[in-house]
């Protein structure tokens, strides 16, 4: 039941004074103030909730969402190492935490560390310390701290979840520097774009109306946008805004449109390709890790599925775990998800029979690996056609909207 907030009117020092509180009922709210002792108790009413309350609520609300975030791998690898390190030396984890917390200056890394420290000084394990902000540091992370404490190596484990980490934080390396040339040209064309059309098209435009030159559909469409971006840019802008907010919200809160969007985006030409191979090489690589450490499969299955972040393939390799808690094979959950290729599954299937599932998962990890670099390292050379072609059209339109009108204008002086 929610409670609701009432306003109680009191007599202190012969002064008539005001105070609001929240409780489940009218005749408990008078309960409560009577045992705060404030002083003479006048009348009560039932009232809205108080805006500073609403305030305080949005406030707590932006504050869990901004720490939901995930926190960056970079600061995060380093302290796992760290602790790993000692820890192998033979230092308590107390004061491995400790150490940690005296030299992390990423700040909410420390209040995480800070926290973790006290449950494990009262007596809670690691494992479970790190569960409150399993959302922030995932569940890759507690399910390896777990694993550790269990079979009495959490040094080793820690230094596997730092090599997984630092394999995400890679390949998310790598993809930012493959798209940083591609991203740059689209910036620069838009720049000159829009320099263009708001300061130069302008110019020509008093001069085609005093020879009355009939203009071209180039002309008249450069026209029309410098029009539509000096009168209504400021719309246009917070129109687009709106949407990218929007849509933002949909992904967010409708699985259904998270799915649909997901699915979309493997379709598309080169981002599709890159998403495909990432989260499946990284599956396959943490799902390699995990079974090899010793977690049971369908522990390993869902926890490597969980760091997917397409909804899409999540949801297809969900048919790994449906087949193994059906007393299928490995093999055929793979060939349900309808995601990897013959050779994979044969390679699953080989390795499945033979007891060597460890070392195929680390072929085929291996493979996915080698097929995500060369995409990344080639991503550059592969969007260049199109940046080519968007020049191209782009250097077009500038030419014949802006040259056409001015031929028209000779001949007519010529004439």
């Amino acid at each position: 039941m929610q409670s609701s907030w009432f306003e109680i009117e009191y007599i202190l020092a012969g002064e008539r004074l005001k105070y609001i509180m929240s409780s489940d009922h009218k005749v408990e709210a008078i309960s409560e103030f009577k045992t705060l002792q404030m002083g003479v108790f006048v009348d009560i009413r039932e009232i809205k909730e108080p805006t500073s309350v609403k305030i305080d609520k949005f406030k707590k609300f932006i504050a869990s969402k901004l720490r939901a975030k995930k926190i960056p791998l970079e600061p995060y690898i380093a302290t796992l190492r760290h602790i790993s390190t000692m820890l192998n030396a033979g230092l308590p984890i107390t004061v491995c935490l400790e150490d940690v917390i005296k030299t992390t200056t990423h700040k909410r890394l420390l209040e995480i560390y800070k926290h973790v420290l006290q449950e494990v000084e009262s007596g809670i394990s690691l494992s479970v310390a790190f569960e409150r902000f399993e959302s922030e540091v995932g569940t890759i992370s507690v399910a390896l701290l777990d694993l550790g404490e269990k079979t009495g190596t959490l040094d080793e484990s820690i230094e596997k979840l730092a090599d997984i980490l630092q394999e995400v934080h890679d390949n998310r390396m790598k993809l930012k520097k493959a798209t940083r040339y591609p991203v740059i040209v689209i910036f620069a064309m838009v720049v000159a774009f829009s320099f263009v059309i708001t300061l130069v098209v302008p110019q020509f435009q008093a001069m085609f109306e005093e020879y009355n030159t009939e203009l071209p559909f180039p002309t008249l469409f450069l026209l029309w946008i410098e029009h539509a971006i000096s009168s209504y840019g400021v719309y246009i802008l917070v129109g687009m805004l709106g949407i990218s907010f929007f849509l933002s919200y949909l992904y967010k809160k409708s699985a259904y449109f998270k799915l649909g969007f997901d699915r979309y985006m493997l379709k598309v030409y080169i981002v599709g390709q890159v998403i495909y191979l990432s989260m499946i090489g990284r599956f396959i690589f943490v799902f390699d890790r995990l079974s090899t450490s010793g977690v049971p499969i369908l522990d390993s299955l869902k926890t490597a599925i969980g760091i997917v972040e397409n909804e899409h393939l999540k949801v297809r390799l969900n048919k790994i775990i449906e087949a193994i808690e059906e007393g299928r094979s490995l093999k055929d959950g793979f060939e349900d998800t309808e995601q990897f290729d013959s050779m994979t599954i044969q390679m699953i299937s080989a390795g499945e029979s033979s007891g060597s599932l460890s070392a195929m998962l680390e072929k085929v990890s291996d493979i996915y690996r080698k097929k995500y670099s060369y995409l990344v390292d080639n991503v550059a050379t592969m969007i260049e056609p199109l940046l080519i072609a968007a020049i191209a059209g782009f250097v077009l339109l500038l030419a014949l909207g802006i040259f056409l009108p001015m031929w028209s204008i000779a001949e007519a002086v010529g004439g």
